[in-house]
């Protein structure tokens, strides 16, 4: 029986797992069989019966051993054993609660499952008064027979307490050590759209965009770790009246613009000096309108010249993600123009647009305001657009799940184009998830929306270029400039300055407002980038100091057991092993802040364990090493390794050296 079996497969095994074992009771009750003279041949068909069944039993625990490449999710295999054990303890109930949770106290097991008193009253509302104690005992009376649980214990009103066999927790270390930190199974490779950043070109990145950029690109990396197939899609504002106030400018002050390519240095200043003349000149103003409907016709020397315009914020938007180490696809709002014609054609073929005053509206169901297709001067607005986009990524990118990063005061407007998208029947919630990742404003301070002294909005590349600077004040302080070799110091600046940006927004709950203070972040105490980068290296650096190169490390991990016999072992072994039920919270809620929970979770359990446990033994008046516990050394690997991938997935770059 091949150990490598798909779900169907398992599913399938297991029902006849099912039916086997039905058959044999059936065979065991005398009662209910009749005296014959095959009652031996049946005897004996009951022990080939019991072999066959033990055989599947032995498949179907291979398979869900440790033995293959991914990380066990372990949260979610006790879900699967205790939701067997439910329904066979209740199968009166539909949908009974099943509720497994890691335990918050070590003294109390490893998890607990709280599904009992919820259980009774459910029971109850049926007529049925029950104990929950009396359904936590038939729970544990129902567990099957499993690779994972050494003992359960019931305790209050029908807690269920799980202790964990320790020799398989060892097994599944060993597993990640051999193979590397693997997500967990895929059963189909969904393909995820990300909607993220999206400034507006003309105009600078400014700390607005910060969150929309560290947020989606974070929820990208996670989706591509867990194997889905990921477009990064960054939806500027690339169109609309402004363009042609742009070029209007452009061909005043540029006139060989055709020719040569224009210098434009500070596009901001350029954009104010347009808009300056746009909102004093009335003539400027005529000939910006002419300039909208000559861009919208395509003619090439205006497609030219807002190429032009749109290439020179490229290029600045450019230093910022690779600052960031942002990777993204340019889609603006032009790319939909055409479209937007078809999503108007559809809506009126359906009935569904209203005349309101010129404008063509529709009214959504359960929404007040409705959406506005086409203005009364027969142009296009944001609301068709983003139908546009929806559309096309529902039926041309071949979506199953669609995030919009987004802050969250869009959070109205979206919910009507979503709700829109599922009038029109693009598509089945059930189907293809279409989800706002919304996210609060980033404050200074003062409490107050972050800004310049001179009360203007702060500029991305100045709040990056100051992160810098910062960093190697924190450096230069801690004395690493004495240590490191200039190369060295300039990557751990950059690690730092960077890494502490993002994960300042990353460890704040998304939904929440967040206050920014380089101060806070770079602090190497408490939950900070700063903190666990430094813990990072210094975990990095213990199997160097003892001498310990990765040949050997790869080697004792294929031969060497990871006992857990000491109470700080165990506790940093069951942390290690946690981290994808956190990517599947993740994957659920889209909170990053929980990987960063994690992490910091991770690093100070992992500094219990470092200063109970002796690693290496040196001796105290040579400091030569005179012993090696290997299998500490391959504990503080697989921190490493774990840490090594929260930090990829938050986008974060650790050095060797800091």
């Amino acid at each position: 029986m091949p150990k490598n079996m798909n779900i169907c497969e398992c599913s399938l095994l297991e029902r006849e797992i099912r039916s086997l074992s039905a058959e044999i009771e059936i065979l065991k009750n005398p009662q209910n069989l009749n005296p014959s003279q095959r009652l031996d041949e049946l005897r004996e068909e009951n022990a080939k019966l019991k072999y066959r069944l033990n055989i599947l039993k032995r498949s179907l625990q291979e398979d869900k051993s440790p033995d293959n490449k991914s990380m066990m999710n372990i949260n979610q295999r006790l879900q699967q054993i205790f939701s067997e054990a439910i329904q066979a303890s209740c199968p009166e109930l539909d949908n009974p609660p099943l509720a497994v949770t890691p335990n918050q106290q070590a003294k109390f097991g490893d998890y607990q499952c709280n599904s009992a008193m919820a259980m009774a009253q459910m029971l109850k509302a049926k007529g049925m008064k029950v104990n929950p104690r009396e359904i936590a005992e038939k729970i544990v009376q129902n567990l099957p027979d499993n690779e994972l649980i050494q003992k359960t214990e019931i305790a209050g009103p029908g807690f269920i307490n799980v202790h964990l066999k320790r020799t398989f927790v060892s097994k599944l270390l060993s597993n990640l050590l051999v193979n590397g930190v693997q997500p967990p199974p895929l059963e189909s490779r969904k393909k995820v759209v990300v909607d993220f950043s999206s400034p507006n070109i003309a105009k600078e990145m400014h700390v607005g965009h910060l969150r929309s950029t560290i947020i989606g690109e974070s929820i990208c990396r996670l989706f591509e770790f867990l194997g889905y197939d990921v477009l990064r899609l960054n939806h500027v504002g690339d169109w609309g009246t402004q363009f042609g106030m742009l070029i209007a400018h452009l061909q005043d002050k540029f006139p060989d613009y055709l020719a040569v390519s224009p210098p434009i240095s500070d596009l901001q200043a350029f954009y104010k000096e347009s808009k300056k003349r746009f909102d004093d000149d009335e003539d400027f103003k005529k000939r910006a309108y002419q300039c909208v409907v000559r861009l919208q016709s395509r003619e090439p020397d205006f497609i030219k010249a807002w190429n032009l315009i749109c290439d020179v914020s490229r290029r600045e938007f450019q230093k910022i993600y690779d600052c960031l180490d942002v990777t993204i696809v340019e889609r603006g709002e032009s790319f939909y123009q055409e479209m937007m014609t078809d999503v108007v054609k559809e809506i009126e073929g359906r009935g569904l647009v209203e005349m309101d005053e010129g404008r063509k509206i529709v009214f959504v169901p359960g929404h007040s305001i409705p959406l506005t297709v086409v203005k009364s001067d027969g142009g296009y607005t944001y609301d068709t657009s983003d139908l546009a986009a929806l559309r096309q990524r529902i039926f041309d990118e071949k979506a199953d799940i669609i995030i919009y990063v987004v802050d969250s005061g869009q959070g109205t407007h979206l919910q009507l184009v979503y709700a829109a998208g599922r009038m029109f029947g693009w598509y089945d919630p059930q189907v293809t998830r279409v989800e706002h990742a919304g996210f609060g404003v980033v404050l200074g301070e003062d409490k107050k929306k972050f800004k310049t002294r001179s009360g203007d909005t702060v500029r991305l590349i100045d709040l990056l270029d100051e992160g810098l600077k910062r960093s190697m004040d924190k450096l230069k302080e801690k004395e690493r400039d004495k240590v490191l070799t200039p190369e060295e110091l300039v990557a751990a600046q950059r690690s730092v300055a960077f890494g502490c940006i993002k994960y300042a927004d990353l460890s704040h709950n998304r939904i929440n407002d967040y206050v920014f203070s380089f101060d806070k972040m770079l602090d190497d105490r408490g939950n900070t980038a700063a903190y666990l980068l430094y813990a990072f290296t210094r975990i990095r650096s213990i199997a160097r100091l003892a001498n310990i190169d990765e040949a050997t490390l790869r080697k004792a991990a294929e031969t060497t057991e990871v006992l857990l016999d000491h109470e700080k072992e165990w506790k940093l072994g069951k942390c290690i092993l946690r981290f994808p039920e956190i990517l599947q919270k993740i994957l659920d809620d889209l909170l990053l802040h929980t990987l960063c929970d994690y992490l910091y979770e991770l690093a100070t359990t992992f500094t219990e364990f470092y200063d109970s446990c002796y690693c290496v033994e040196k001796d105290r008046q040579t400091g030569e090493v005179i012993k090696v516990n290997m299998w500490r050394m391959l504990l503080c690997e697989a921190t490493a390794a774990v840490m090594a991938k929260g930090f990829d997935i938050l986008g974060i770059n650790p050095v060797q050296k800091m």
